[in-house]
């Protein structure tokens, strides 16, 4: 048993058992679809393929954070263990939940004085979290201490990239993202928006690009100009997707062939239902690690 435990939010959008075999510990969010309130659990309440079908055929979703007593609850099982704890929390520039664990921290804190408890915000989403964990967990492995797995989050947090396109303007415009006139044209035209995650963490339209084999280039155009060391990139790239794996391999497959050196093959997974309850389905994003996020 690990001296500390790294823990994440079900919004990293990783499977069960990536998570296991990387042994790192997750909370549900929760969503609501349709008159019933689930826990974001990774697909086992309700089947992902149901919830984007559901989805389409209009039942209407809504999500809650996970609140300080589930918190509490969450963390403790871990100190009375006699475990530390590296939290890595959804982004602040995306939901409040951040507060909730750091208030959590507080009143454990006074319970268990001897241990500690490392709120980071990561700044990421979907599995761009889960890729910030993960690298937390080599570090882990690499012999780090909590303090300065923590310390490296907070130092490297805005190298990690997120940049996305969805092929159905749909959800975005339910979401008030997009505007419906704008939706309405482009639907028509074709348009794919880019988007990456900002440097407060928040969601940005980048580049409005028509057709899908555009955007599809233009994605992994962005990743060269911003991963490290450029076409020689050498980290890990994970992408996750709802409900549209074919775009998801379609992008992945350039990705490797532009890409030579990956730590290994990019990683799919699928978005799940937190963040799959805004972008609905025919979003792609992929995420790396590279410059620093500025803008």
């Amino acid at each position: 048993m690990h001296p500390y435990v790294i823990t994440t939010c079900s919004t990293a959008d990783r499977t069960n058992e990536q998570f296991e075999k990387r042994d790192i510990h997750y909370v549900c969010f929760h969503f609501t679809i349709g008159e019933n309130e689930y826990p974001d659990d990774l697909g086992k309440s309700v089947p992902l393929d149901e919830f984007y079908r559901r989805m389409t055929e209009g039942e209407m979703t809504k999500t809650s954070q996970v609140n300080t007593d589930e918190y509490v609850a969450f963390f403790k099982s871990f100190l009375e263990k006699g475990q530390d704890i590296v939290h890595l929390c959804l982004s602040s520039g995306i939901s409040g939940t951040v507060n909730s664990a750091q208030v959590a921290r507080e009143i454990l804190e006074e319970q268990f004085p001897e241990r500690k408890i490392y709120v980071i915000d990561s700044l990421a989403a979907s599995a761009g979290q889960g890729l910030f964990a993960d690298k937390l967990a080599d570090l882990r492995d690499e012999g780090y201490s909590a303090e300065q797995v923590a310390a490296w989050a907070m130092a490297h947090r805005l190298e990690l990239h997120h940049w996305f396109f969805t092929t159905d303007l749909t959800f975005f415009i339910r979401g008030g993202r997009v505007s419906k006139t704008s939706g309405f044209i482009g639907t028509l035209l074709g348009i794919c928006p880019l988007l990456n995650v900002n440097s407060e963490g928040k969601l940005i339209p980048r580049k409005k690009i028509r057709g899908k084999n555009r955007v599809f280039r233009e994605t992994v155009d962005t990743m060269e100009a911003h991963a490290a060391g450029g076409k020689d990139y050498s980290g890990k790239c994970f992408i996750s997707n709802s409900a549209c794996y074919e775009d998801a391999r379609a992008v992945a497959d350039q990705i490797e062939a532009r890409f030579p050196h990956l730590n290994g093959k990019v990683e799919i997974t699928s978005i799940g239902t937190t963040i799959g309850s805004h972008t609905g389905p025919g979003t792609v994003a992929v995420f790396f690690w590279g410059d620093e996020r500025t803008l």
